[in-house]
């Protein structure tokens, strides 16, 4: 299993994949280059789309051995901690808006000896997740409003990566910073240069007449 390399990296979120030949777009992804996969969990409650559940992410598992970061956007996320853990999940990412006091949350899923993170919507300021992120290794910021791929960037999400990069660097901690929603060739370059770590793209990727370029032009981002 391969890990953060201490470089910009792309993400493919599963959810932008053909799911009628999932096999093949995994292999595709893999001999691409990525060292990740984004694996969006969608309850139909806390965002509005359902998406797939512990069943989908084994399979994935079974195919692959690469890092598996799964996105909880449901409503009650520690009731499946286990269960994605189990399924074979290397991180569990939650919503701050979901669980307004994450440290609790975050001390159970680093007790599966997996790696937690914390994400934030569009409209909430990151200045709010800033105080936790010394207990999480990632900070998701979305720059849509999950729920259903395809749009568009919302470019204000630009200044939370700085400040988040900037709280990051000067609390000298490891969080790692990741972004989802929108993302593609024509914008990835600002994404990295306000400080991201690992961007995510469904659409974009799974989309792309060349993905071994995509990912090389990112992951060779300084």
């Amino acid at each position: 299993m391969r890990f953060f390399g201490g470089m910009p990296n792309l993400s493919p979120s599963i959810l932008g994949a053909d799911f009628s030949r999932l096999g093949e777009e995994i292999a595709s992804a893999e001999k691409a280059g990525v060292s990740y996969f984004h694996l969006d969990i969608m309850d139909g409650h806390f965002v509005p789309n359902i998406s797939y559940g512990p069943a989908i992410v084994k399979t994935i598992d079974g195919i692959t051995d690469r890092f598996l970061d799964v996105h909880l956007m449901i409503s009650e996320p520690e009731k499946y901690f286990e269960d994605f853990v189990k399924a074979g999940a290397d991180a569990i990412t939650f919503h701050l808006e979901a669980r307004p006091e994450p440290i609790e949350y975050a001390k159970q899923i680093k007790a599966f000896g997996v790696e937690a993170g914390i994400s934030i919507n569009p409209d909430m300021p990151v200045e709010k997740a800033l105080p936790f992120l010394e207990r999480f290794d990632w900070l998701l910021i979305m720059s849509v409003f999950p729920g259903f791929g395809g749009q568009k960037f919302i470019v204000e999400s630009l200044d939370k990566v700085r400040t988040a990069r900037q709280y990051i660097r000067d609390k000298g901690l490891s969080t790692k910073i990741a972004i989802d929603g929108g993302v593609d060739a024509s914008n990835y370059a600002g994404v990295v240069e306000a400080g991201a770590d690992l961007l995510v793209m469904g659409t974009a990727f799974f989309g792309a007449t060349d993905r071994a370029a995509l990912v090389k032009k990112i992951d060779g981002q300084a």
